[in-house]
């Protein structure tokens, strides 16, 4: 299995012109994700950290480009991952917005990525209710598109409840248990010498 580093990671943000808020909220996700991650992983569940690392990381890498184009990020980004030769990252880059499967027994990455991204908002870790009415706000254009989102969000919560139940804390505690590293600082200090660097060719 490849996996991005996470300076490969920064570099394929900056490869795509990721606007800084929406790398804001891609680091926040990923502290998120690694939270639950390493508490899960101490209660003996097994995962790989560094594919939930970078899939959250790039969960949004084409974010920016679907804005102007209307594309669905989450296809666009797997495509993206794929085509450059990481297949595990893109299958959990393809699920962020929707799994292939819920109801799992046993957590998995693509769980733990799809829930980190709907615990944030812009940068803010907030409750699932939060995300969903801003969701259904920005999203919910039509009555189809709502009931889709309902759906959505109706196993996202029972995605919730399972994985809680197998942590020591409750979904409200999520803010406090999450390490404040400044991800998004080493990401500008990395932005700043890539485009230097592209300067001089």
């Amino acid at each position: 299995m490849r996996i991005p580093s996470k300076e490969e990671c920064f570099q394929l943000l900056c490869e795509t012109d990721t606007m800084d808020h929406i790398a804001h909220h891609s680091f926040q996700v990923c502290r998120v994700a690694m939270c639950l991650t390493d508490k899960l992983t101490a209660q003996n569940f097994v995962l790989n950290r560094d594919l939930i690392e970078a899939a959250a990381i790039l969960h949004d890498v084409t974010k920016t480009r679907n804005i102007r184009t209307g594309e669905r990020h989450a296809e666009t980004g797997s495509d993206m991952l794929n085509d450059i030769g990481y297949p595990e990252v893109a299958d959990l880059i393809r699920q962020h917005v929707r799994l292939d499967v819920y109801g799992l027994a046993i957590p998995n990455e693509a769980e733990i990525v799809n829930y980190s991204d709907k615990r944030v908002l812009h940068e803010n870790i907030v409750s699932l209710e939060d995300r969903m009415a801003y969701i259904l706000e920005r999203y919910g254009t039509t009555p189809e598109s709502r009931v889709y989102i309902a759906i959505n969000w109706k196993k996202t919560q029972e995605l919730e409840t399972k994985l809680f139940h197998h942590l020591t804390f409750l979904p409200q505690e999520l803010q406090t248990q999450v390490d404040a590293e400044k991800n998004f600082r080493k990401f500008s200090d990395w932005r700043n010498n890539f485009a230097s660097a592209m300067k001089k060719y």
